[in-house]
């Protein structure tokens, strides 16, 4: 992974320059700004959608527009809108883009909570919901209707790590004027610049490598062009999200080591895969610096290293046993999300619609690797393998 970004991570988001001043801006708290005149008040009203906007703390304050700014540069964006989480970025941004009686694409491998508004949302309000294999271009292309409005997919896909070709979805799409929506939290703008090619709308969890410390949920809509960006910006207000002073100073603060943290946990995921995959209780490794993870050369091509995110099918064996082998794991927690600094694993049943999208028949395992010495996280998982031993052949 090649440093690109270390001097904007420093630079940018930062107080101005003065004698004594805080090596951090300070969180910044408030609901209400006033104004000194009346028309000073109505021009700010007026422009409140606007990234820099003083106006009511619910549109921004000094501290959220920084943050705004500093990742639009590192997208390469026309604008950035901050969301209260990943969830929240992804459903605001599909709530913009779909209108009843109109055609959505979503990949049948998508994160569960974006299958969920979909399904429990989406299909409420008159949209038609249509799943599709990403790694089957020619699939997709088939799919595609005169009422199709955008296409909704990720890379890699949640628990499974496919990669599909992102530039050549977004040219087909583009080519029929469909808009592109990528989930891109596993490779963060620090991996991927998803925006160069070809996608309209990137939208990622800043809960998980932004942050970087597991104590800050927020979620990033960063958007090509300046249209796009104003219309999903007014959906974001006109639903009242809203973001709290502590996670803008969180995830500032987490910005500046992102891409020295991204680094190290590339290295040592690399290392624990590669162990990993020579363990006889192991079928697959998930992960892309192996050739036979699906669309490995789209990832070798797009992407700039590796994030710390990936599973592991185990041959075949019983819930019971991958759960004791989970519950033996002591540097191992248990729990969601993952970009953290502690190492996390997490059984996974994949959901498809489908046909084909996910055909492994063994148990699989979802791993995220912190900042643990690798000797420590690889001892850790040889003293609890040994119980999936008996259950394979």
């Amino acid at each position: 992974m090649r440093s690109k970004f270390g001097d904007l991570l420093v630079a940018e988001g930062r107080p101005d320059k003065n004698e004594a001043r805080h090596v951090n801006a300070p969180i910044e708290l408030g609901s209400t700004m006033v104004f000194n005149t009346l028309s000073a008040f109505e021009e700010a009203r007026d422009a409140r959608y606007e990234s820099g906007t003083l106006y009511y703390g619910r549109y921004g304050n000094a501290a959220s527009f920084q943050l705004e700014e500093t990742i639009t540069k590192l997208e390469g964006a026309a604008g950035v809108t901050l969301t209260s989480s990943g969830v929240s970025a992804i459903s605001h941004t599909l709530s913009a883009l779909v209108l009843p009686g109109s055609h959505l694409l979503v990949a049948d491998n998508v994160y569960g909570n974006t299958r969920n508004f979909c399904e429990a949302v989406l299909k409420m309000r008159g949209v038609e919901i249509e799943y599709f294999n990403p790694m089957e271009i020619a699939q997709f292309e088939v799919l595609i209707r005169g009422e199709t409005c955008a296409v909704m997919f990720e890379t890699p896909a949640t628990g499974t790590f496919e990669f599909p070709d992102v530039k050549q979805i977004a040219e087909i799409a583009k080519q029929k004027n469909i808009v592109t929506v990528l989930d891109s939290t596993w490779g963060s703008p620090i991996l991927l610049n998803a925006l160069s090619l070809g996608v309209d709308v990137v939208v990622y969890s800043a809960s998980k490598h932004i942050s970087g410390h597991s104590d800050c949920m927020m979620g990033v809509i960063a958007s090509g062009k300046e249209d796009m960006h104003k219309r999903i910006r007014s959906c974001v207000f006109a639903y009242g999200d809203k973001i709290g002073g502590q996670e803008v100073f969180l995830a500032l603060r987490g910005l500046r080591t992102i891409e020295m943290r991204m680094r190290h946990v590339d290295q040592s995921t690399r290392e624990i895969c590669e162990w990993l995959s020579k363990r006889d209780e192991v079928k697959k490794v998930l992960h892309p610096i192996f050739d036979d993870c699906q669309g490995h050369q789209n990832w070798k091509r797009d992407f700039d290293g590796a994030a710390g995110l990936f599973g592991v099918v185990f041959h075949p064996c019983s819930d019971e046993n991958i759960e004791a082998f989970v519950n033996a794991l002591h540097h191992f927690a248990i729990g969601v999300s993952w970009g953290g600094y502690e190492s996390l694993v997490l059984p996974v049943k994949p959901m498809r619609s489908v046909e084909g999208s996910w055909s492994e028949d063994g148990q699989l395992v979802r791993f995220s690797i912190g900042f643990e010495k690798v000797e420590t996280l690889i001892n850790d998982l040889a003293f609890a393998l040994p119980l999936l031993e008996r259950n394979w052949s």
